[in-house]
């Protein structure tokens, strides 16, 4: 079991919150509206009403024992910035942000958050690539350039094997699994002689503009 501490509690945080304790995680709830604690209190460990933004009451809470701690006050970069940096001066090993903008997430990152995540940007990027084109079954944002995406076998790579079809070398990415026939069984890491069907799914791993020219083949 893992333990969380989530700042902010506005919608994002809370969801993250709740679904991190249902997944049999500790977490501790903080926020400054005592409105919004009481309201996630049902569904966490801990809940409080307490202010990130003082490096005291951060330092009561034994902020330094949390696995990981969640900054969800995505609204005002200079308070999200100020609770950042408060954590990682404590000696929080790891600080996952939410960012409203591009340079609310440099800030972040020149500030030290360990990871910065901008929800709204990346489910923007994974509605698009859903509604671009009809032959992407599920998508995953590795980076800017790389992806991990489900598709439909290509018609021309039916009948042939991953090594006939030297996917690695032709076309630049990965297959890293495969959703197989009508049951759609999932194989991990399938071998060089797995041969495609045409009711097959590859799951791709790679750069996005090639797996966009393995979806107009």
């Amino acid at each position: 079991m893992k333990t969380f501490l989530v700042i902010g509690l506005g919608r994002f945080g809370a969801a993250v919150a709740t679904e991190l304790c249902v997944l049999g995680n500790e977490v501790l709830a903080m926020d400054v509206h005592e409105d919004l604690v009481q309201a996630a209190a049902p569904h966490v460990t801990h809940a409080v009403t307490a202010d990130a933004r003082d490096p005291e009451v951060l330092r009561a809470l034994a902020v330094r024992n949390f696995d990981c701690a969640v900054v969800a006050v995505g609204g005002d970069i200079g308070n999200s910035a100020l609770i950042t940096l408060n954590l990682k001066e404590l000696g929080v090993n790891k600080v996952v942000c939410k960012a409203a903008s591009h340079t609310h997430r440099k800030v972040l990152e020149k500030i030290g958050a360990d990871r910065v995540v901008f929800p709204e940007h990346e489910m923007g990027n994974k509605l698009a690539h859903a509604l671009s084109s009809s032959h992407v079954l599920n998508f995953i944002e590795l980076s800017d350039e790389a992806s991990i995406v489900e598709v439909p076998v290509p018609a021309m790579w039916v009948g042939k094997t991953i090594r006939e079809i030297d996917v690695r070398n032709a076309y630049g990415v990965n297959v890293i699994a495969l959703r197989r026939g009508e049951k759609q069984k999932f194989v991990i890491a399938p071998g060089g002689d797995a041969t495609l069907a045409e009711q097959d799914v590859i799951v791709v791993l790679g750069l996005d503009k090639n797996i966009n020219a393995i979806q107009k083949l």
